[in-house]
C-alpha cells in the first residue's frame, strides 16, 4: 500500500506523519526518531533560550538523520522577538518551517525568497483561508480534541477537517485525537493528505526529556481526564487535569485576567510538571487521544504499528469496493 500524498511529495518524506512543535520537548532526539522514521521532526524554536542554542539544535538532528525535519516557531505573545531565531533557521537552510498561534505575516515576510516550505497550525476554517493567500503550502488543522492551544470555537477534528479541505485548495493535514493507525486513515477518509501527532509522540523512548510521571500520567488517563484551561482570557488550551489545573481553573472563576493567571501557566509551571514531574506544582499539554496511550514505544515502532493498522484498514477498504 502506497502512502504517497501531496504531504509525503511536498516534505521529501515516507509517510505523512508530522510531529507537533511541543513546547519544551521537541529537540533533536525525537525529531531526528521520526524523521528517521519516514514522517517529518520538528524542532521547537522559540523554547530554546537563543539562536545560539537553536543552530547547535538543527546541527544536533542533522548529525542523527539525514531526512527531512522542521523547525516549530510558537508565535504567540512570549514577549520575546522570533525573527533573530528564524534568521537562523534561514541561514541553516533548514527544509521545513511550521508556525502555532498568532500571526503568521512577518514569517511569511521574512522567509520570502527562501525554499523552505511553509506549515501553519490552524483551528478555523477561516485561519486556514488566511494562511493560503499568505503563501502556505500546508495548513495543519487541530479540532478541539487537541492538546496544548486550540481554537476559540469547539469544533472537533470530525466536523472541522472536511470544512478546511473544502475551503482552500493546498494540502490539509489533520491533527487532533489522532494517536494510531486508525486516526491516520480517518483523517484521509476526511480529505486530509496527512497527519500532526504530539501527544502520542511524548510518550514514547525518544522524547528524552519527558519525565517518567508525565508519560505515565497519558498511559493512565482516559480522554475524561483532560481540561481546558486559559478560556477566560480568550486563549484556551487543553491540558492533563491534576491539582494544579484545579488552581488554575478556580483563579479563572474569581478573577479571569492574564495578571492573575500567569504565575499558574507559565512555562515555569509546564517545566516543573514535564521535567521534574511535580504534579502539585505544574501541567502537562495533553489532548484527548490520552484515553488511546497504553505504552511508551521507540518511534520506529509507534510507526510500524500505525503503518500495519493503516495498511489493514486499506485492506478492508478495498474488499468493501470489491462487494
Amino acid at each position: 500500500m502506497a502512502f504517497k500524498t501531496r504531504i509525503t511529495e511536498l516534505l521529501g518524506i515516507d509517510y505523512p506523519i508530522i510531529q507537533g512543535g511541543l513546547a519544551y520537548l521537541a529537540y533533536a532526539e525525537l525529531a531526528a526518531a521520526v524523521s528517521n522514521a519516514g514522517g517529518l521532526g520538528q524542532i521547537t524554536a522559540m523554547s530554546l533560550p537563543g539562536p545560539d542554542e537553536l543552530r547547535k539544535e538543527i546541527h544536533k538532528v542533522r548529525e542523527l538523520t539525514d531526512r527531512p525535519f522542521g523547525v516549530n516557531f510558537a508565535i504567540g505573545d512570549h514577549g520575546r522577538s522570533f525573527s533573530h531565531m528564524l534568521d537562523v533557521a534561514i541561514e541553516e537552510n533548514v527544509p521545513v518551517v511550521s508556525m502555532t498561534g498568532g500571526n503568521p505575516t512577518p514569517i511569511f515576510e521574512q522567509l520570502e525568497g527562501t525554499s523552505i516550505k511553509k506549515l501553519v497550525l490552524v483551528a478555523a476554517r477561516r485561519q486556514a483561508e488566511k494562511a493560503e493567500q499568505l503563501g502556505a503550502d500546508a495548513v495543519m488543522v487541530v479540532g478541539h480534541e487537541g492538546g496544548g492551544h486550540l481554537g476559540r470555537d469547539d469544533i472537533g477534528t470530525m466536523v472541522l477537517i472536511p470544512q478546511v479541505v473544502d475551503a482552500v485548495s493546498i494540502p490539509v493535514i489533520a491533527s487532533g485525537g489522532i494517536g494510531d493507525g486508525r486516526g491516520w486513515m480517518a483523517a484521509h477518509a476526511l480529505g486530509a493528505e496527512g497527519i500532526e501527532m504530539g501527544t502520542r509522540f511524548i510518550a514514547t523512548k525518544e522524547c528524552v526529556h519527558a519525565s517518567q510521571l508525565y508519560k505515565q500520567h497519558l498511559i493512565d488517563s482516559t480522554e475524561n481526564d483532560t481540561v481546558i484551561i486559559k478560556r477566560s482570557i480568550g486563549a484556551p488550551a487543553r491540558t492533563l487535569s491534576n491539582t494544579w489545573t484545579d488552581r488554575i481553573l478556580a483563579v479563572e472563576k474569581e478573577t479571569p485576567t492574564y495578571e492573575a493567571l500567569k504565575e499558574y501557566i507559565s512555562g515555569s509551571a509546564n517545566k516543573r510538571y514535564i521535567y521534574d514531574g511535580d504534579a502539585e506544582h505544574g501541567f502537562g499539554w495533553a489532548g484527548q487521544v490520552t484515553g488511546l496511550i497504553h505504552d511508551v514505544p521507540t518511534v520506529q515502532e509507534l510507526f510500524d504499528r500505525m503503518v500495519k493498522q493503516a495498511q489493514d484498514i486499506g485492506t478492508r477498504w478495498v474488499n468493501i469496493q470489491g462487494k
